[in-house]
Formats: structure tokens, sequence, C-alpha cells
């Protein structure tokens, strides 16, 4: 982890620009999609506003530790909570995305509320335990990265899947951008494997572009909704 930190005056100033402008993005996608929680109350629906949100918080709180401004090491702990969550978060809304029944309802109840009570101890743990070992860390970094990957490929299977039934036409920018997301995490579970500078750019430039394209694709769907009502 050390070889890392010794990069970061080399690119401290692109990488935190790099952050606030991926937040910024991720807290618009939650202002459009927390809407259809807004109408119609359905549980269902929170998943994507919450996992968007954890996602901008994540990146907020990677701006603020390469800037410095705050305690490094256990902020950067949250950083890799947050991180880890949005993706869970992001899954588990396309797995009960389709038309609920009472009994996935219920379903979708205990997991969620499962979800948040791991959330939560995590936070907590981080505050009794705030030390963590060099080789801890890097454990739970590729962990994170690993299982926020799998995430991002169920739901890149989960929409192609739904394409090939609803032929919607915004489906195909959602699969590319949720394909670029994959790319990215790909790129930085490479990235910290070996520390390459090809994988660390490559991660920053396909989740800008994914997150540009869902930008684009969630303003077409609800501006085209709004317009009709």
């Amino acid at each position: 982890m050390s070889e890392i930190f010794d990069l970061i005056p080399y690119y401290i100033i692109p990488r935190v620009t790099i952050e606030i402008i991926s937040a910024v993005a991720c807290f618009v996608l939650v202002k459009f999609m927390i809407k259809p929680y807004q109408v119609t109350r359905e549980g269902r629906y929170i998943g994507l506003p919450l996992g968007f949100g954890f996602l901008g918080a994540s990146y907020t709180i990677s701006a603020i530790t390469y800037t410095e401004l705050a305690n490094f090491e256990i902020i950067w702990r949250f950083e890799l909570i947050f991180r880890a969550f949005s993706f869970v978060f992001l899954a588990v809304a396309y797995y009960f995305s389709k038309k609920p029944s009472k009994n996935t309802r219920y379903i979708w109840n205990i997991v969620f509320s499962g979800l948040f009570v791991i959330l939560a101890s995590s936070v907590l743990m981080t505050f009794i335990t705030p030390q963590t070992p060099q080789d801890n860390y890097q454990i739970l970094n590729f962990f994170v990265r690993i299982v926020s990957f799998i995430c991002i490929a169920y739901i890149f299977i989960h929409c192609l899947r739904e394409k090939t039934i609803a032929q919607d036409p915004y489906a195909k920018w959602v699969l590319v951008a949720y394909a670029l997301l994959g790319l990215s995490q790909y790129s930085s579970i490479v990235w910290v494997a070996d520390l390459s500078y090809f994988a660390f750019w490559s991660t920053l430039i396909f989740r800008l572009t994914s997150l540009a394209v869902l930008l684009a694709v969630t303003y077409k769907i609800f501006h085209i909704a709004k317009k009709g009502d």
C-alpha cells in the first residue's frame, strides 16, 4: 500500500477532479432515480438511489483522502465500505426489479433490513478498531473490488435478459453503461494487483464514460416520462 501512497503527488489534482466529477454524477443520478419511489412508495425502487448515493459518497470520501483533509486510514475504510454496499444495493435492486408479489415484498424487506444491519455493524467496527494492518487492508481492498465486479456482472446479465424480453430502446445504452462500469472495476482489480498505470487510468476513464452514459440515458428516460406524465 505504501507504493500507492508514494505515487499520489504525481496525480493528485486530476484524481481529485475525477472523484468530484464522479460524485456529482452519482448524486444527480440519485435525484432522477428517487422519483419512482416518491411516486409509488414501493420499496423495490429505493435500491437504485441508495446504491448510487453510497457510490457518490465513496467517491466524495476518496476525493477527501487524496487531498489529505481528514484522517487517511479510517476514512479510507469508510470509502471501501460504502463502495462495496453501493454495488450490493444496486444488484439487489435489480434482482427485485420485477413486479413484486406479497412474498417478494416480504423477502425484500428482510434483505433490505439485513443489509443495513451489516452496514451499520461495519461502520461501528471501523470506529472500534480504527487501525488496520497493511496486509489486512490490502485483502479487504481486493475483496471489495471483487465483490463489486461480481455485482456489476450480475446487473449486466440481468439487463441483457430484460433487453431480449422487453426490447426497450434505451436498454442497450444501460447495458453499455454497466459494461463500461464492469471494465472499470476489472481494471481497478488489475491496478491493486500489480500497480499498472494503464489499468489505473483505464479504471478512471471507463468509470467516467459509464457515468456519462447513465446520466444521458436516465435524463432521456425521465424527460420523456415527464412529457407524457
